[in-house]
Parts: C-alpha cells; structure tokens; sequence
C-alpha cells in the first residue's frame, strides 16, 4: 500500500496533521497502538481530566457556594463511579469523533504497533501479531509523550499512580500526597481535594508552576493555600514504600539532610513527560536525538533522514496539545508546497483549576534574564464589576509591554476565566499589537474581559477603576 503521507500517531498533533494533509490532495493514512484515536490527550490526559474539574467544581459549587446565591439544597453526596462514567462519555465521544473525522477525509486508519523500517517504510504490528509494509514518500512522528518515572519508584495505578491512574481512583483518598508542582498535578490534585482528600504537594523546586511568571505563581499559591492545599516546597522524594493499603514516602530537602516520613493514602507522581519514541527503530535508520530523548528537527520539521519529520511532544518546545495541533498543520501544509509556520512566541498555557491560570508570551523573568526593558500593568479581579458580582475576585491580569515601541510581550492571568480570556492578548500579540491598542479597544461591560483592557491602561498608568 502506497501513500504520500503516513503519521505515526494520532494524538492531537497526528490527526490534525493526517486531516489537512488529506485536505490538501495527499493520500493519507495514520497508525495508532491504541484502540481509540485521540492520543493522551484524549483517552487519558486533557479531556478527562478537564472532566472531572469540571465536575468536581459543581460539586464543591453545591456543597459550599450556592447557599451565598440564595440557592437552598441538601447536602450533595458524591457518587464517584457515576461521575467517573460521566467523564468517560465524554472520552468516547471525543475519541469517536476523531474516528469519524478521519473516515470522512478518507484517511486510512491502521491499528497496531508502527516501526519504521526505512525511509519510505512503516511496519505495521498488529495485536494478532500479524505485520503489514505501509510504502510512503513521507513519514510524521507523532508519538507523544509518557509520563516521567522517579528512580526507584514503582507506579502500580493503584496506591502509586500517574495521572493516568488518577483518573481512576476507586474512592477518594483521605490524604493525597502530589510529587510534583507543575499543571498536571495541581489539576488532578484539585480535583481530589474538592471531593474530600487532603492534598499535600511536594515540589523540588522552591517554587510551583516553573516556568510561569514567578508573581503569578506565588499568588497562586496563596490562592490554593486558602483552598486547603499543603505545600512542600524545596523538598524531594527519596523513596515511597506500601504501607498497609497505603504508602510512606521518605521526604528530605532537596539539598539533601535527613529524612522524613509522611503517610498518604495516594501518592500521585507528577513530574512531568517524556518523548515517546519506543520501539519506532530510530537507531536503525539513523534519526537524531538530543539528551532529552527528542527527535531533532529544523525549522521545517524534518529530521536528519530525508523524508521523516517529527512533530509535538517529540520534539523541543511545550508538550501541549495546541503546539502539536499547530505543528500538525504546519508540517501538512510544508509537505503540500505550502508555506507551513508556527510563532513559538504566541503559544498560549493554561491551568484548568479554579481559578485558571494563564499565559502566553514572555514571564517578567524571562524579560529580565534578556535585558529587555519593559513596562508592566496590572489589574486585578477584586476591582473587575462582573468578578465582585460573581464572587470570583481572587488573581489579577498582568500585561508586559516593550518600554521602546510599547509591543505587547507577555500576558499572565490568574483568575476565573483565565483560560479563555488569554486569546483575547494571543490574537492581539499574532498581530504585533501595542498596549495601546488593547487599551483602545471598546469591551463589553460587565465582562471578565474589561480586566485586560484595565490592565493593557495600566501599563501607561491610567487604568481607570483602580
């Protein structure tokens, strides 16, 4: 079987890429190990964890908040097996949906195990253990990621879980001990702690969220603090052994010293992903990698061997969906003759908690680290006329402009509804827009929104309601 195109892969990046190069005249197939397409994302990553955040928000929502609107109910009792079947029609819905997409760009979807044999060559292992040779003038690695693994720590999904198994628990935990800071484990971490556990987060670093504006993250902090998180920061895991139904974990500084135990019912482990590249027998045809284990590409997605390109959470950059979505396009378009590209400047970050996190863009730090001057303006939700009326004051919206030409470099929000209010700077940055532009743009009142034009002000130091 011969095509033009054939992606390794059908997470969010795969099959985005595999739909537009069948829009653009390319005959297409996909391989997927999976049952279902979607990758992480879909099957055991964004989608059901966003899922259950949601579901567990209305929930906590029920229990605590809605007795403050004048809405009288019972008590609401959690049924955990029915909220998890809740989440997982909504998987399948995404998943099938994917399907369906692909049948109507008519791409051809094989299932099992792919090994590129040679340039120009996919074997296909199926679960029969049965194999095929897909011929091919191009090939797109689109494999993903996997979770990290702690040395010496064994993750069985039940007591020791990733964040796939926390997705899955069978009852909520009474104590939930979180290895890691980032967005994954306050996500999931959120979601537990608004069912009943106590969260404990035990970070390596001094900090939560690396990699976002450091103001951002400590007011974070705080916020999660006031919801009942524990945190230890500076701290490392040096080991977790089961105890009974549960487990001890030897906790001590990260500058090393002596140890602790600490007692958890669950421990989720939640320090990050690594690239996925087993098994596709890159030794054998020579494709490089860096220390990191991803794939080296240029400026154009191709590896190092004429006709294999490798896209998303395989390659440097974000591990996040929408960056492989736009790889995905991208490679598809450059195989089409086109002029594929991605601005790697204006890729936006979320933290689907409550409330979201957000940002797109450069961190006051990283802005410092560059020797960029640069002007700052901040506003925050507490003076926002729909956030007071909501309730929903805790975070602020904080715009960095360059000090020179007034080019909006970064934009960082925490708040209620963070996650879809950074497109607003996204689309603005896409177009190389100043603060004042975003000052000088008319905004529906009352609207979460009119906080970022109160901040783009700010950077000038005329906000007006603060």
């Amino acid at each position: 079987m011969s095509y033009d195109l054939v992606v390794i892969g059908t997470g969010p990046g795969g099959y985005v890429c595999a739909i537009r190069a069948a829009q653009l005249g390319l005959k297409t197939a996909v391989v997927e190990k999976r049952k279902t397409h979607g990758g992480t994302c879909l099957n055991v990553g964004c989608i059901p964890s966003k899922a259950l955040l949601h579901a567990s928000h209305m929930f906590e929502d029920a229990r605590d908040h809605f007795a403050d609107l004048g809405i009288g109910v019972s008590a609401p009792s959690l049924d955990l097996k029915k909220m998890l079947s809740f989440k997982q029609e909504g998987v399948e819905g995404n998943t099938k949906g994917v399907e369906f997409l692909l049948k109507k760009n008519k791409i051809d979807a094989f299932i099992g195990t792919a090994r590129i044999a040679a340039a120009g060559q996919v074997e296909v292992m199926s679960e029969d253990g049965s194999n095929q040779i897909l011929e091919t003038k191009n090939i797109v690695i689109a494999t993903g990621s996997d979770v990290t693994r702690l040395p010496g720590i064994e993750i069985d999904e039940k007591v020791v879980v990733s964040s796939t198994g926390a997705l899955e628990l069978e009852s909520v935990p009474k104590r939930l001990v979180v290895i890691g800071a980032g967005v994954i484990g306050l996500e999931l971490g959120s979601v537990w702690r608004r069912l009943g556990s106590e969260v404990l987060v035990i970070e390596y670093l001094d900090r939560i969220l690396p990699g976002m504006d450091g103001e951002v993250a400590k007011q974070f902090q705080r916020i999660l603090g006031k919801q009942g998180f524990q945190f230890k920061l500076g701290a490392k895991v040096t080991k977790v052994e089961r105890k009974g139904s549960g487990a001890a974990l030897a906790v001590e500084a990260a500058a090393g010293g002596n140890a602790e135990t600490i007692e958890a019912d669950v421990v989720l482990v939640a320090v990050g992903r690594v690239p996925y590249t087993q098994g596709l027998g890159l030794d054998h045809i020579g494709v490089q990698i860096d220390n990191k284990g991803r794939i080296l590409t240029d400026a154009h997605f191709a590896t190092n061997v004429t006709g294999i390109y490798a896209i998303g959470d395989v390659i440097a950059g974000p591990m996040l969906a929408h960056k492989a979505e736009d790889e995905g396009v991208a490679v598809a378009e450059i195989l089409a003759g086109k002029a594929g590209h991605v601005n790697y400047d204006v890729i936006p970050s979320v933290v689907y908690t409550f409330p979201e996190v957000a940002s797109v863009g450069k961190s006051e730090e990283e802005l410092k680290a560059a020797g960029i001057a640069y002007n700052a303006g901040k506003f925050p939700f507490t003076a926002n006329g729909r956030a007071k009326v909501n309730r929903t004051t805790d975070g602020f919206v904080k715009i960095l402009a360059d000090a020179a030409t007034d080019k909006v470099l970064g934009v960082h929000i925490v708040g209620p509804e963070a996650g879809n209010l950074i497109h607003e700077a996204a689309i603005a940055m896409e177009f190389g827009a100043s603060s004042e532009d975003m000052a000088r743009t008319c905004h529906a009142h009352p609207t979460l929104a009119e906080a970022v034009k109160e901040a783009a002000m700010a950077v000038e130091k005329r906000a007006i309601h603060m």
